[in-house]
């Protein structure tokens, strides 16, 4: 069901590797020009397809001038968000804390400076089928095939969780597998049978039940109510060299 451990701490490696040459290639950036007391007026990041995020909310109305986002590509997931920060391509990323921890806790020089997503009544994901299947339970995702946007992050966790609260064991939980589409695709390949299940939240949820066709079997907001599930992260070297700047952002 979920990648082997030892594939797990090949990529915390990756990204210790990846810290450390990125560490030794940074230089300061030199203070604003116009007086504004900030480090640097960009802030580089990924966005996601067909989404708006706080941060970008947040330029357009105003409350970062005289701060500008720079974007610089499109991510599926979080863990891709943070390894772009690690690898000095961008100024913050955001991802479930889950592997945020993670990453802190193998020593990646990385902080978790303010959360920027979170579950509750309005804003929650769910494992969605199509109205006639037959899956209801825990137990009949076995054998079965699960979209998310990535693999060790929210969507997974939401499925272990899942899985363990039936009474499942390791064996059965094996039989489930973990299919990685891009969020934008969920509903197609949900619809199209490619897939047994698809986890859909915000306006990919939203699209598709206004289309019909489709129910919950359970969600995230269900399992576990209110919560904060993801942060924004910043290199703590960004945040040492940038102090303004990060303050500003956050």
């Amino acid at each position: 069901m979920s990648r082997p451990p030892s594939l797990t701490r090949r990529w915390l490696f990756l990204l210790l590797a990846l810290a450390s040459a990125s560490c030794a290639r940074h230089e300061r950036a030199p203070a604003a020009a116009d007086g504004s007391g900030y480090e640097t007026l960009e802030l580089r990041y990924q966005g996601n397809n067909g989404t708006v995020s706080p941060a970008e909310l947040a330029e357009d109305l105003g409350y970062l001038a005289p701060i500008r986002l720079n974007f610089v590509g499109s991510t599926i997931s979080g863990p891709a968000s943070v390894q772009a920060v690690v690898t000095g391509d961008t100024d913050f990323g955001g991802a479930f804390n889950g592997a945020i921890i993670k990453l802190v806790a193998a020593k990646v020089p990385l902080v978790a400076v303010v959360g920027y997503y979170g579950v509750d009544e309005q804003r929650w994901s769910g494992f969605y089928v199509q109205e006639d299947s037959p899956i209801r339970t825990a137990r009949d995702f076995l054998g079965k095939k699960i979209s998310m946007n990535t693999l060790g992050a929210h969507s997974e966790f939401m499925v272990k969780e899942y899985l363990f609260r039936a009474n499942l064991s390791k064996a059965d939980t094996q039989q489930v597998t973990l299919v990685v589409i891009p969020p934008v695709n969920g509903e197609q390949v949900l619809r199209q049978h490619q897939v047994d299940v698809a986890v859909l939240g915000d306006i990919y949820r939203d699209r598709a039940i206004e289309k019909g066709g489709l129910r919950s079997v359970v969600s995230d907001y269900e399992m576990f109510g209110k919560f904060t599930a993801g942060s924004y992260v910043m290199k703590t070297s960004f945040i040492r060299e940038h102090p303004n700047t990060a303050k500003k952002f956050v």
